[in-house]
């Protein structure tokens, strides 16, 4: 007998690897959070309730494939599943203005703190659960988020 896969679990890679940025080498996450910029480009022409709400759909469905790609790809938090950089990006950036020297460094920084996993973000780090593996990035996203609004205020001051 011949397995065929639900609609639903066929979904679940290509969502959990954004459209499969995730299988590209060197540096998944990387390659994920550029690719989310383009969706982070169109949040932000829907204002910050909009914005929130978009946010809270993704968070949703980051939290819900990432626990079965796991499974489906073999390992706990496989480098391949990049929908949490995608959510963890999009807190990073929240309210930034279209500015690309702004862009610029929430990327950077975000990408610094995902890969560094500092506390708060670390304890989230264990990657059982779809909670879990989304959780330390959205985590490394609101830290970032933070240093980068001291960083602007810093910088208008100066």
């Amino acid at each position: 007998m011949v397995h065929h896969p639900s609609f639903v679990s066929r979904l679940i890679l290509p969502l959990a690897t954004w459209g499969g940025t995730g299988y590209l080498p060197v540096a998944p996450g990387a390659w994920g959070t550029v690719a989310a910029l383009p969706l982070w480009w169109l949040l932000t022409h829907l204002g910050p309730l909009g914005y929130a709400l978009a946010w809270a759909g993704l968070f949703t469905v980051a939290v819900l494939v990432a626990g079965p790609a796991q499974s489906l790809l073999g390992r706990v938090d496989h480098s391949a599943i990049v929908i949490d950089e995608v959510a963890g990006l999009l807190v990073a950036l929240a309210g930034v203005p279209l500015n690309w020297t702004w862009v610029l460094t929430g990327v950077l920084l975000f990408r610094a703190l995902d890969m560094l996993k500092p506390w708060p973000a670390s304890v989230f780090n264990r990657g059982h659960t779809g909670l879990d593996v989304v959780m330390d990035d959205v985590v490394a996203g609101v830290m970032a988020r933070v240093i980068l609004a001291v960083i602007m205020v810093l910088w208008r001051r100066g």
